[in-house]
């Protein structure tokens, strides 16, 4: 009888713990969810610290606050509040400072801890200035942050091969450029309260799943030379065609003959160029040499225009499809890239 009552008792015990501990996660997982920052309040609180260092070190504010968001989740990532990590920088043999350990590209991976947020902003830049990798960024202006989103991708500061685009859209999106102007906290500021309804903006000015990205649309200008800004898609350099560009003339400058160019360029003999025109300085590649495998079509695309926009040879690509160099292609059609 008495072990039937003892038992009885633990029995109720145990109850009352585990009900006790469900109901300790669900506050804990309620409060955490009314807790969760939002990108606009992550901005308003560390903005005045990326306009600083943009200030100091010359890193656009817009890119400090799109890596924040993007590498902490604005915050509310599990590394960022266990470690004040919000650039999921690891340790590295150089770091001297305290650590943790967490599962990334492998299990058990080791990220730099800071005693606060702000410590962490300091050493994102420091990491940023004193790092020979990145040393290439900044010959980039403060305000070009799409050359910057893309270095730091080719510099191997992520894996993600679509981090640059990612970093890019959180900027355009959330109109973060606006803090690299002068007095950009004001003007960022000005145009938040200019939004009457942000969700409704927020809406309309996000990408959708169908948007494709244009390759040139975060061109990285490699040289100069001459006044033309020398840019490279798929290891291929290539120029912009200014207003009255021909062949002969951009062969000119740089020394090759019109019908090498316009070999290179995949057209017939004596093609027009008109301002905007790419313009490729060398043979173009037989196939795309980055990440993605496959293209899907936007409304009026030609496989020239791809061809153009990807630096692979026109002939290639269509061969690549089965298709002939002229063949229509349809909107949401998918088009390989290697």
């Amino acid at each position: 009888m008495k072990n039937s009552i003892t038992n009885t008792k633990i029995m109720k015990f145990s109850q009352k713990t585990i009900l006790f501990a469900l109901f300790s996660v669900l506050c804990i997982l309620s409060l955490s969810a009314a807790e969760r920052q939002t990108r606009e309040e992550y901005v308003e609180r560390y903005k005045a610290i990326a306009i600083a260092h943009m200030e100091r070190y010359g890193i656009p504010a817009s890119i400090t606050m799109a890596q924040g968001i993007l590498e902490s989740d604005s915050g509310n990532s599990l590394l960022s509040k266990s470690s004040n990590n919000h650039f999921g920088i690891k340790c590295k043999k150089s770091w001297r400072g305290e650590r943790v350990y967490h599962d990334d590209d492998a299990k058990g991976e080791c990220f730099r801890a800071y005693p606060s947020v702000e410590a962490s902003y300091e050493d994102h830049a420091d990491f940023l200035d004193q790092s020979p990798r990145y040393d290439s960024l900044f010959v980039y202006a403060p305000d070009d942050y799409r050359s910057w989103a893309r270095g730091l991708k080719a510099a191997g500061y992520a894996t993600a091969p679509d981090y640059a685009v990612r970093l890019v859209k959180i900027i355009e999106s959330m109109k973060l450029y606006l803090l690299d102007k002068e007095n950009g906290g004001k003007i960022y500021a000005a145009s938040k309260s200019a939004v009457a309804n942000t969700e409704a903006w927020f809406e309309s000015n996000t990408a959708s799943p169908d948007e494709q990205i244009n390759p040139n649309a975060f061109r990285v200008t490699v040289n100069a030379h001459k006044g033309y800004g020398v840019y490279r898609t798929n290891h291929t350099f290539y120029v912009v065609a200014k207003e009255g560009d021909s062949y002969k003339s951009i062969g000119k400058i740089f020394e090759i003959s019109p019908r090498t160019l316009e070999k290179f360029n995949d057209v017939a003999k004596g093609t027009e160029l008109h301002k905007g025109d790419i313009v490729y300085i060398e043979r173009k590649k037989s196939h795309w040499l980055g990440n993605v495998m496959q293209h899907k079509a936007m409304r009026d695309e030609t496989l020239y225009d791809l061809s153009q926009s990807y630096g692979i040879r026109h002939k290639s690509l269509a061969r690549l499809n089965r298709l002939h160099t002229d063949s229509h292609i349809r909107k949401g059609e998918i088009i390989r890239l290697k």
